[in-house]
């Protein structure tokens, strides 16, 4: 990993660290780790974390874009697009953004790494997106090649295709998948890491139910799902408002980890 002695982050909730519970207070997350494995390995590494819950790709290239290249870091990571295709936004069109962001970052000296986006199948609504979000990762997996970014293919991991790699919301990762996330992404990077990412997690020790006891407690997970998270988040679209509103960055300047 040589010249990577500044780091900057910059997304939504996905790089913030929702929900990497911090035993300090708030969220670690997957950005937080690689910052740890690279100031292990170089001394007077300095790390910034400017992402927020909630941005669509154009508050994050309004907002956090220029202060990262005003800090002109070695590393910044863009992950950003997934509220977006929540909300319906045009794929196309979002791919065009998110690379003027790219150009943008390397134009200013920055190494870029940038992730695709999960495989929803395995929760019912939110696969329904399935297409959208693959057709995504196409320019995604596009734009690293033609412009020279580092890549962590999310959709291709196989620890985050099972459900215990998610938090009840189907949308953020739980502390297992934000480690797995991190070794992956220190593997793109060149750190050295000693554990596997890839494989898939291990078995869980109870039996699983008869068939029709696992379709119905997964139908009351749904039900759960439907009341507590689906519609807050249906309440927020038709009001106006994100659960970033409000949330500052939790690391904007260069800092010694």
């Amino acid at each position: 990993m040589p010249g990577i002695d500044t780091f900057v982050a910059i997304g939504d909730s996905f790089t913030e660290g929702l929900n990497d519970p911090d035993p300090g207070g708030g969220f670690r997350g997957w950005a937080d780790r690689v910052a740890g494995a690279l100031s292990a390995q170089r001394p007077g590494f300095r790390y910034a974390n400017l992402a927020v819950r909630g941005k669509l790709l154009g508050q994050v290239i309004a907002e956090q874009v220029p202060r990262a290249v005003e800090l002109a870091p070695d590393l910044v990571s863009l992950a950003a697009g997934g509220n977006d295709i929540l909300r319906g936004s045009d794929v196309d069109a979002l791919a065009e953004q998110f690379q003027s962001a790219v150009a943008k970052l390397q134009a200013a000296g920055c190494r870029v790494l940038i992730f695709t986006g999960f495989d929803p199948r395995m929760f019912p609504v939110i696969r329904l997106l399935r297409g959208r979000i693959a057709a995504y990762d196409m320019h995604l997996r596009g734009i690293a090649d033609s412009c020279g970014c580092d890549l962590v293919d999310l959709w291709s991991m196989r620890a985050l295709k099972d459900a215990r790699a998610w938090s009840q919301d189907r949308l953020h990762l739980t502390t297992e998948g934000h480690r797995r996330v991190a070794l992956r992404a220190c593997q793109v990077l060149g750190i050295p890491v000693t554990e596997a990412c890839q494989t898939a997690l291990l078995p869980a020790r109870a039996l699983s139910p008869p068939n029709r006891s696992r379709w119905l407690a997964a139908r009351r997970q749904d039900a759960l799902w439907a009341r507590e998270y689906a519609a807050p988040w249906l309440h927020r679209r038709l009001g106006g408002s994100s659960s970033g509103d409000g949330v500052l960055p939790k690391r904007p300047d260069l800092l010694p980890v």
